[in-house]
């Protein structure tokens, strides 16, 4: 199993910006692939950003590039999500999720509130 926390959630003006963390811990050996993903009220859930362990591939979301960025501390088991730029748009549950690949994912975590105000 693979036990997933975020962090570093939280209201934030419009400009602004945040950085989620996401600590990964238990089998994630398991998972090669870290992934970002958010749902806002009313809305289902999207992929955002998605990073590997190893060489560091990501995949992103076409309508975000510029604004948000995913990093990875590998001796932390820690992946970070930076938003710039935030809109209230933004505003939504973000989920980090693992799996075998920038496509799949079968581990997710509880989810951190991002409020952007206007």
């Amino acid at each position: 199993q693979v036990r997933l926390v975020e962090s570093g959630g939280g209201l934030v003006q419009a400009g602004g910006s945040l950085r989620l963390s996401c600590a990964a811990s238990g089998r994630t050996f398991s998972s090669a692939a870290m992934g970002w993903f958010r749902q806002a009220p009313g809305k289902e859930r999207e992929f955002v950003v998605a990073i590997t362990w190893s060489g560091g591939s990501t995949k992103n979301a076409d309508s975000l590039k510029g604004r948000f960025t995913i990093s990875k501390d590998n001796a932390k088991n820690t992946v970070y999500l930076q938003m710039d730029s935030l809109k209230p748009e933004d505003t939504a549950v973000y989920y980090c999720a693992a799996g075998p690949n920038l496509q799949v994912y079968y581990h997710w975590g509880h989810g951190t509130q991002v409020t952007v105000s206007s």
